[in-house]
């Protein structure tokens, strides 16, 4: 690895000018963003895929929808479509991406919608009836011609931004220096028994690049569900199953199998993999299917329903939750920053 990273390094040098310059010519006013009167909040990361994104929002969704009236926009990732869409729980991964139709399906009460270009979907969303009074924007930290006024920043606990390097010799979309933009901080994926020594060390890395105060999230599972309701992991335990992901990084989904002492053939796709009949056809025939609730969205108008189960996922903040919901409160309450 460390051989493959010096033969990359020359280029990510370049990469790392390239974005540099960028940034400046953003923060320096040669380069426009563009801001709002109402609260609009970003949510993205410095590294490619993987941080956990989707439960964050769907976090923010659940603070927020019985406040306000709230719209997602997200780029939507994977879809074949192009331009400004809303998102409709009747919509296909294909059509619309995979995470915003995860959201349009949970969420009845909010408006979603995807669109390459942020500011136009902005525009677009503000003329709907009932207007939004909050927009939360899906993996925008580098998306600059749109300026979030209150911007959380999430790396996960097993590759912290500190200990990365910039594309390709590392995962990093930009150099470290870009965590200075955040309004908070959260470390996400974290052991639920993440000891405090080891919190105030990160922190301390972190408070190299960032002021931003630093929460720390772990994952909580629920029980595994389908169109029939959920399943118990007794009844999983007693057959084979067939545990398919294509999410960025499937290591804590399939390490949280594992401590149940599941039996189970792991089937891993890309990240928004798209199925192709001949996998369809090859998962039509298995048993029983666990999946993440992310693939769910994508395979569950594919594959026969009955034998396809997900595991709904949620943040759990190991401590100081009350810190987070009231700071993003007071944004939305008073457009201040934290």
């Amino acid at each position: 690895m460390k051989k493959l990273r010096l033969i990359l390094w020359p280029f990510a040098v370049v990469y790392d000018g390239i974005t540099r310059v960028r940034n400046f010519f953003f923060a320096n006013g040669v380069f426009q963003e563009r801001e709002y009167d109402f609260p609009v909040i970003g949510v993205g990361n410095l590294s490619v895929g993987g941080t956990g994104k989707t439960p964050v929002v769907e976090y923010l969704i659940r603070l927020l929808q019985d406040r306000n009236q709230i719209a997602t926009l997200s780029r939507g990732y994977g879809r074949k479509t192009k331009g400004y869409l809303d998102v409709l729980p009747e919509n296909s991964a294909t059509e619309v991406g995979d995470e915003p139709l995860q959201f349009a399906r949970k969420f009845n009460q909010i408006q979603v919608a995807v669109c390459e270009k942020r500011s136009l979907g902005i525009e677009r969303l503000r003329e709907k009836n009932p207007v939004p009074e909050v927009i939360l924007l899906d993996d925008v930290y580098q998306h600059r011609h749109v300026k979030p006024g209150f911007l959380v920043m999430l790396t996960a606990y097993s590759d912290l931004f500190y200990s990365d390097f910039v594309l390709p010799a590392g995962n990093l979309r930009e150099s470290r220096s870009g965590a200075a933009r955040a309004d908070v901080v959260v470390i996400t994926k974290c052991p639920l028994e993440l000891s405090k020594s080891e919190q105030d060390k990160i922190k301390g890395r972190i408070a190299q690049y960032t002021e931003a105060p630093v929460y720390y999230a772990g994952i909580a599972y629920g029980m595994p569900a389908g169109v029939d309701g959920q399943l118990s992991w007794d009844v999983l335990k007693t057959e084979p199953i067939t545990v398919v992901t294509g999410i960025a990084k499937p290591k804590p989904f399939i390490d949280y199998l594992d401590r149940l002492g599941l039996d189970y053939e792991h089937l891993e796709f890309g990240d928004h993999h798209t199925f192709s009949p001949a996998e369809l056809k090859a998962l039509d025939g298995k048993n029983r299917i666990l999946t993440t609730e992310k693939d769910y969205v994508r395979l569950h108008d594919k594959l026969n329903n009955a034998q396809l189960y997900y595991l709904p996922i949620a943040v759990q903040f190991l401590e100081n939750a009350e810190a987070f919901d009231n700071s993003v409160l007071r944004f939305t309450e008073g457009h201040s920053r934290t």
